[in-house]
């Protein structure tokens, strides 16, 4: 994601990030709510879900490395899915 910039940019990146502890079954976002931040995995697992069919429906396991909540960033819009921790882990 961050691969185009410059070591200057970066650094200005890197020092607007903060780190954040989740334990095991915590809620990150929860779909429908307001979007102001961005994570990215450092460690654990979370599991993403979406309300489908009156239903809570699993979509995937975010793991270390992977990106989730840019798209309530990217359109201004609510979040499109709950994302809960499966495990202690760490974001960024």
């Amino acid at each position: 994601m961050f691969m185009a910039l410059d070591e200057k940019d970066l650094n200005i990146v890197i020092d607007a990030m903060d780190s954040k502890h989740v334990k095991a079954n915590e809620t990150v976002i929860k779909e429908g709510e307001p979007g102001e931040v961005l994570y990215i995995v450092e460690s654990g697992t979370l599991k993403c879900f979406k309300f489908l069919n009156n239903t809570d429906t699993f979509l995937k396991n975010y793991e270390k490395g992977e990106v989730f909540g840019e798209l309530a960033l990217l359109y201004n819009a609510p979040r499109a899915a709950t994302i809960i921790s499966d495990c202690d882990s760490e974001l960024w």
